[in-house]
């Protein structure tokens, strides 16, 4: 946090293994996101002490990394906690992407689907 503030950088991400709180006197400007990831209640409550702004809640499906997904009940369980914006994330492909109309999510954010299916004129960002 303290080195996104310092090179005047417009938000920071906050990984769900990040439990510390304590961003009492930063100089934030008023702009400033902060986002952060959930896999359960007890660490989407830190994201809200953390003041995220929008909160990844993951593995949403299945994914290769592991065999534990929430699916859209578990996933709806857990965004009903919250007032911040919600973003789905874990597992989405072409099967599977129209039902996160289901969940309680503002958006999806997928790493090998749109690896695998990107343009091929992108290049190597991706």
């Amino acid at each position: 946090m303290k080195i996104a503030i310092n090179l005047n950088l417009d938000g920071v991400y906050i990984p769900a293994f990040k439990k510390i709180c304590n961003y009492k006197n930063l100089n934030i400007k008023k702009n400033f996101k902060i986002i952060g990831s959930a896999h359960n209640i007890s660490e989407l409550k830190i994201k809200e002490k953390q003041k995220c702004d929008t909160i990844f809640i993951s593995p949403l499906f299945k994914t290769n990394k592991s065999n534990y997904f929430l699916n859209i009940n578990r996933f709806n369980l857990i965004a009903k906690n919250t007032e911040k914006k919600i973003i789905a994330l874990g597992g989405i492909n072409c099967s599977n992407y129209k039902k996160i109309k289901l969940t309680k999510s503002v958006g999806l954010a997928s790493i090998s689907w749109i690896k695998k299916n990107r343009p091929k004129n992108i290049g190597r960002f991706f």
